[in-house]
């Protein structure tokens, strides 16, 4: 049981011993890297740019792929290149910010001025910026490399960048705002659900490309795809609530309202991403129900297959570029 010492956490009167002990922590400097967090944008820019363009544009994708890839048109290229790049960058993200993160969370860490993994220079808070410009980068990439994105993917993206940076410069003077830290932490567990949640889906578009007539293989794929982001959703809406209403004495008047609100447009984009992923699901199963059907009457399957499946082509290319 983590022991609420004064130098660490505040304890307010009406304390209860099941309130999260993160939302009682006291505001504090994240890091002495946060003057510098504009330069760790643009360091994480270069990289993301040399891996895409080195590493899987020119290197891995082509070898790997073959005629898979070489043969995609711009846009859907575009899209395949970003969905490694993005699935990579969430990897080394949950990797690396698993420790930190939950150290905090549990209250295990009260200090973000703690080192991290024992060593001398680096702490707890250096890791968790830094990760917060990597998120804010991989954003800003694909706004940039993708040729075509859908409205609510473009709503999604600027508001994750938005949050993340705002979250950063509000740390920024720190003493006078007293919920600074803890709307730090409320970003990166939005920022967390969104890695999780949105990691299957690069996988499902990836297999898409791969095994794109395996209509029996898609099927289960999309079908996983649109379970993961649901149940994401539902479950992150739960946990950011609970988090939000315990800290409730501790959240200025902005943040009482903005919370909500940025929640709810949130949730409309992942739910939004889980319909599409239902609608790609009842695609498969079509083709597959006009697949059997091509093989009880003997006929080809392009004089079945048009009257019984027919997706908008926008949709269809908003979903899967």
């Amino acid at each position: 049981m983590t022991t609420l010492s004064p130098h660490n956490y505040i304890r307010p009167e009406n304390y209860n011993h099941r309130r999260p002990v993160v939302t009682l922590m006291k505001s504090q400097e994240i890091s002495k890297l946060v003057p510098y967090s504009g330069l760790i944008l643009t360091v994480s820019l270069v990289v993301f740019f040399l891996v895409r363009y080195y590493f899987f544009e020119n290197f891995l994708l082509p070898r790997f792929y073959g005629d898979i890839y070489t043969k995609l048109d711009d846009n859907r290229k575009r899209g395949f290149i970003n969905h490694h790049v993005a699935a990579a960058a969430k990897i080394v993200m949950l990797i690396t910010g698993a420790y930190p993160f939950f150290s905090v969370l549990a209250g295990s860490a009260p200090r973000l001025s703690q080192s991290f993994a024992g060593s001398k220079i680096v702490t707890l808070g250096d890791v968790l910026l830094v990760l917060n410009q990597v998120f804010i980068a991989m954003y800003v990439f694909e706004l940039m490399f993708r040729a075509k994105l859908s409205p609510v993917a473009v709503a999604h993206h600027m508001g994750s960048v938005i949050i993340a940076a705002v979250a950063v410069a509000y740390s920024y003077n720190w003493k006078h705002h007293p919920d600074a830290t803890l709307e730090f932490i409320l970003c990166y567990l939005w920022g967390i659900f969104d890695v999780i949640a949105e990691f299957w889906p690069h996988v499902a578009i990836i297999l898409l490309r791969m095994r794109p007539k395996d209509h029996e293989y898609l099927r289960k794929v999309f079908f996983s795809a649109m379970i993961v982001t649901f149940s994401g959703t539902v479950v992150e809406t739960i946990v950011v609530l609970y988090f939000w209403g315990w800290a409730w004495d501790r959240w200025s008047l902005v943040f009482k309202i903005l919370t909500p609100i940025l929640h709810c447009i949130f949730t409309a984009a992942q739910l939004w991403g889980a319909r599409n992923f239902y609608l790609m699901w009842t695609d498969q199963k079509k083709k597959l129900r006009s697949k059997d059907i091509t093989a009880e009457l003997g006929q080809p399957l392009e004089s079945t297959e048009p009257q019984l499946v027919r997706l908008d082509v926008e949709q269809e290319k908003q979903r899967t570029s």
